[in-house]
């Protein structure tokens, strides 16, 4: 159980608020609660979603962070995280990604679901699918408010797992998806080789990744609901954004994603 006191945990929300809203990256919140209070980061999380969500939007999903052993080798972190999605952190259906909504991007190819049912009590990776109707390519756009991506992971996930934007490509139903820690995925930004890994990469799966998302959430008492998509996790290496650039990903068996961004 987490120790920091609330005018601490404020303090650090605050750092991250004003970091998102000014668009000027801002220190790490660890000098605050610590590099391993993973509650105390959850906490602040929670309190600028809960402050956006009185601003109109809505959670339309989370997002799983830190699967692949290249990222979390990238990060200097050794577990998973998760972060919540808000409704207009999509951008399926832009021509463009908007460079200028972002501070630091970075973008990584995924495996998205969309949830079918509740899931409200623990599940296995066996038990995963069953909740899900539809598999996609998908790109997830990272972010940190955090100056140079100087982050431990109470900092990442106090910062909604660095979440960014995210864009959801080709889909399959999940009856018809290939064994998804088999698949394959290649990235290229403007046609060029830049990341490759494959499905095992996420957590040695990414049903696996979507049990360990459900039954972490749930654990914090916000277990996940139908309707709700789900970005399961790296399947290799995230890429720096270059603005003006366009990046595609082809993952076997499901399809491709691409994104352009805004010069």
């Amino acid at each position: 159980m987490t120790t920091v006191e609330e005018h601490v945990i404020s303090t650090a929300a605050d750092r991250l608020r004003v970091a998102a809203n000014t668009a000027t990256p801002c220190t790490p919140v660890r000098d605050l609660i610590g590099r391993e209070d993973i509650d105390a980061a959850y906490r602040i999380q929670s309190i600028n979603i809960e402050l956006l969500l009185k601003t109109g939007r809505r959670v339309v999903g989370r997002k799983i962070g830190l699967t692949s052993p290249a990222v979390q080798k990238q990060m200097g972190v050794d577990q998973p995280d998760f972060g919540v999605l808000l409704d207009d952190f999509d951008c399926s259906g832009d021509g463009a990604v908007d460079t200028s909504r972002l501070l630091q991007p970075r973008i990584e190819a995924e495996i998205a679901f969309t949830l079918v049912a509740d899931i409200t009590e623990s599940i296995t990776a066996a038990q995963a699918p069953a909740f899900v109707d539809q598999v996609f390519a998908s790109f997830e756009i990272v972010d940190s408010r955090i100056e140079g991506w100087n982050i431990s992971l109470a900092d990442t996930v106090a910062d909604n797992a660095s979440s960014g934007l995210y864009v959801l490509g080709d889909s399959l139903p999940r009856v018809d998806a290939p064994d998804l820690a088999e698949v394959t995925m290649t990235m290229t930004a403007d046609g060029e080789p830049v990341s490759a890994g494959k499905g095992s990469d996420c957590l040695g799966s990414p049903w696996e990744a979507l049990a360990w998302l459900s039954n972490t959430s749930l654990a914090y008492g916000s277990p996940l609901r139908a309707g709700e998509v789900i970005l399961s996790g790296a399947l290799g290496p995230m890429v720096p954004v270059t603005p003006g650039s366009t990046y595609r990903a082809s993952i076997s068996g499901i399809g491709d994603v691409t994104a352009t961004f805004t010069p």
